[in-house]
């Protein structure tokens, strides 16, 4: 049965919240982890909250979902780009730039699907969607040539792009799987092999590493990251993946910044500067005249 377009966008709107004021959750934990830590520790920790859900779900199914193996190594790696390198990524990248920079590079996110899906033949790029790249692209030019944001660096930027393209893959990609499974199995398997992949990571950061001296803020954050933003959005991702078209599904992620942006402003005091706002606002016009096309 198909859900009613309320509860969809209700859905996708508490995802974008949520991933929204994860930038800032991120660069709390990242006063308590180092970066190379969270990223593989918290893939970890929400395979082991999903474990128990997937496995009661498939005994209480009446029927289970059968795969074949190239289903399971198309999920296996996309687990290892789409959540692995994915939190790898943006964790190394917010160490290394602004919330505000970070979500404007994120909301390229949707054009990154867009190209992904044309070369995939899901989607078919118009001179309108065309348009919106090239303009998408001008702001994040300005965003680094007008460099004055607070510890933002044109590194810390590249490493949250790549880990929106790798969320990007993630997002082209596993719509295929999503049209013969459910989004618990999806995510599920898919945060298995991400957690077996960045097993060695983990271990290796973990070695002498003081646990114990954490703090409360650091543990609350880190819940946060493995939690809600990573197993209930996910969850609601794919859910609406599975429903709408993929660039749908990804063009909320234009509200982000802007969330975002006053969050780090109220929480972390970081100052929205003119490149910013002006590299912003041509951002979400490239990514919004994207959509319409």
């Amino acid at each position: 049965m198909r859900p009613s377009r309320t509860k969809l966008y209700g859905l996708i709107s508490l995802m974008t919240f949520f991933w929204s004021i994860n930038y800032v959750i991120a660069k709390i934990a990242l006063r308590a982890f180092p970066p190379m830590l969270i990223g593989p520790l918290r893939a970890a920790v929400a395979a082991l909250l999903l474990a128990p859900v997937y496995f009661w779900s498939r005994m209480r199914s009446e029927s289970s979902d059968r795969w074949d193996w190239r289903e399971l190594t198309t999920l296996s790696v996309l687990g290892v780009f789409g959540i692995t390198l994915n939190q790898v990524f943006f964790v190394l990248g917010m160490n290394r730039t602004s919330v505000a920079h970070a979500a404007l590079v994120i909301a390229t996110t949707p054009l990154q699907v867009m190209a992904l899906a044309a070369m995939r033949g899901q989607e078919r790029i118009t001179v309108p969607k065309a348009m919106g790249m090239l303009t998408a692209v001008g702001g994040i030019a300005i965003l680094n040539l007008g460099r004055t944001a607070q510890n933002a660096t044109f590194l810390g930027d590249f490493f949250v792009f790549l880990a929106a393209f790798s969320f990007s893959l993630y997002t082209v990609f596993g719509k295929e799987v999503t049209r013969r499974h459910d989004s618990l199995t999806v995510n599920s398997l898919g945060y298995f092999a991400g957690a077996v992949a960045g097993a060695p990571l983990l271990v290796q950061q973990s070695y002498d590493f003081d646990f114990a001296g954490v703090p409360a803020s650091g543990w609350w954050a880190l819940a946060y990251m493995a939690v809600l933003s990573s197993v209930v959005c996910y969850m609601i991702f794919y859910y609406g993946l599975k429903h709408l078209p993929a660039t749908r599904v990804a063009a909320f992620s234009y509200v982000q910044p802007v969330i975002a942006a006053a969050a780090g402003l109220a929480v972390l005091r970081e100052p929205i500067t003119l490149p910013v706002g002006l590299g912003g606002l041509l951002v979400l016009s490239g990514v919004w005249l994207t959509g319409r096309g």
